[in-house]
Parts: C-alpha cells; structure tokens; sequence
C-alpha cells in the first residue's frame, strides 16, 4: 500500500458518491478527486452557499444538496430526497473539541453530529447503497469511552476532547456492527473506516478557546501533512478493494502522516458487544432503524 497517491484512482465513472462535509477540509479534497476520476459526487453540505463555492472549483459531474447533521429533521430530509443507487457514502463531516453544547435534538454536539446524524444517514440511505460506506474517524479514538447511560454527557464532567473521542470511537463501533449486520444478512455492502493522522484543517481551529485555536494553528503549520495527504485514506478506502471492517490510516510516524495503510484500533474499538449495544442505544435516540 505505500506510496499510494490520487494518481492511483481507478477511473469511477458509472459511480455516485456522497461525501458529507465537503465543502472544505478533507470532504472537499475526497469529493474532488472522485469527480476528477469521472464519478458523479454529491457534495453534502451544511452551508448551500459554501457548497456551491467548493462545487465552482472542481472538474467533473459535482451537486451540492443540503445537510445538518446536527439536525435529524435535516438527516430525514436528504434521505428521503435521494433516489437511485448510491455507490459509496462517506461519512466525513464533523466538528472536533467544540464547547459543551447541544444539537437540534438535543444530544451532546459532538456525539450528535459526528456519531448520530452519520448512523441516522447510512441507516435511512442503505437501500439505495450498492458498495459501501466509509466513516472518517480519529486516532483520538483511544482517548474515548462510551458511556452507555450517559452518552450525552449529562452526567459526567465535560471536556471537549472526552467527548470528541467518544464521538470517533463511536464511528469505528458503527463501522464493526455495520459490517457484521450486513455480513449477517448476505448484503455486498461493506463497512469501512478511515482516519487521516494529523492533517492541517479548519477542524482543529474551529474548536476549544482561542488560545487553544491559536495553538493549534500554530501546530498544524509546524507539524501537519496537507489536508490533500489527510484525505488519501479517506479517498484509499473509498475506491480500492479492501475487506470489510477495514480501517485506513497513515503508515507514517506514530499514525500521524504518511501514505494510506491498514492500521490498529483500540481494544475498546472491536468490541463487538459494546458495538451492538451502540447501535441499539444509536436507534433509540434517533428513531432510525435497521432494514
């Protein structure tokens, strides 16, 4: 897998994808990749107008719909408005170390819009899924716990980056109960997961205090690969022929940067009881459930 680059994409035309979170960062960098390799990309955005922006600059067959996935009103909305296949969804957008706060819903934001609005999404959008679905995740996984009965943070003490790494753990225990469902029930769809090491984005100057946005802007310049290297797992997942429960990331120092590579997860983040139980709790709250 080394040395793996966009040069490599096989052409995708005849594909449709929808990447969440593209109008900038890694979302932005994936979706215009897949649609310079010939795929139909709809970019699903929260900003139309930001959307459109990012659509003008690319080359190929680009649309741009609306989606907040802090909203499950919104979620339920771009499901229902899709029709035909879907190829690949990738689940990208998200918000890192933001301030205790809630969603439309009223879940922990983090939690809510990086883990509940992507499981609400794939669940709505898997009948029209024809290959798989790729969650973008975070080596800051390891740094998360899932708190079954306190997944909101109504009870623990809150601190952005618990919170964020229960959020990104999440995704990798959507990513294992997804696929073994869809083993389970025959269906060709896989489930895979990706993380992009520590890539130079606007993610990381969104969140916490504005000495901690000054720091780590200051870091991404200092130490970062582009967000065009952070976005190869993410793209690497996408479009190569990998085995489902695949989890992507730099093979680079300490997973940080590098070309795209199988690599570990937590313990916590195979467990599939804990998975399951995820998923059931996943429903609950948002009222979408497995078909």
């Amino acid at each position: 897998m080394s040395a793996w680059t966009t040069d490599q994409i096989p052409s995708q035309t005849g594909r449709t994808f929808v990447v969440t979170g593209a109008n900038s960062g890694l979302g932005r960098v994936s979706a215009a990749a897949l649609a310079k390799a010939g795929g139909r990309v709809v970019l699903a955005v929260r900003d139309r107008a930001r959307g459109d922006e990012a659509a003008a600059t690319m080359t190929g067959d680009v649309e741009v719909r609306e989606l907040d996935l802090a909203d499950l009103a919104s979620v339920r909305a771009f499901a229902e408005g899709w029709s035909g296949p879907l190829d690949v969804l990738i689940n990208n957008a998200g918000i890192m170390a933001v301030p205790k706060g809630t969603t439309v819903d009223g879940f922990e934001r983090q939690f809510g819009t990086n883990h509940l609005g992507h499981f609400a999404l794939t669940v709505a959008l898997l009948p029209s899924i024809t290959d798989r679905v790729v969650t973008v995740s975070s080596d800051l996984h390891r740094r998360g716990k899932i708190v079954l009965d306190d997944l909101n943070f109504e009870r623990r003490r809150y601190t952005a980056y618990a919170a964020y790494g229960q959020s990104k753990l999440a995704n990798l225990l959507f990513t294992l109960e997804l696929e073994r469902r869809a083993q389970e029930q025959g269906s060709p769809v896989r489930a895979l997961a990706a993380h992009p090491g520590y890539a130079a984005t606007n993610l990381q100057t969104r969140s916490a205090n504005p000495i901690g946005r000054a720091a780590m802007g200051l870091a991404n310049r200092l130490f970062a690969q582009s967000d065009a290297a952070g976005a190869l797992p993410t793209l690497y997942a996408a479009v190569t022929d990998l085995p489902g429960g695949s989890y992507v990331g730099p093979d680079g120092f300490a997973g940080m940067r590098g070309f795209p590579a199988l690599v570990g997860r937590s313990a916590a983040a195979t467990d599939a009881d804990l998975a399951r139980q995820l998923w059931t709790a996943s429903e609950q709250l948002t009222g979408v459930c497995y078909p």
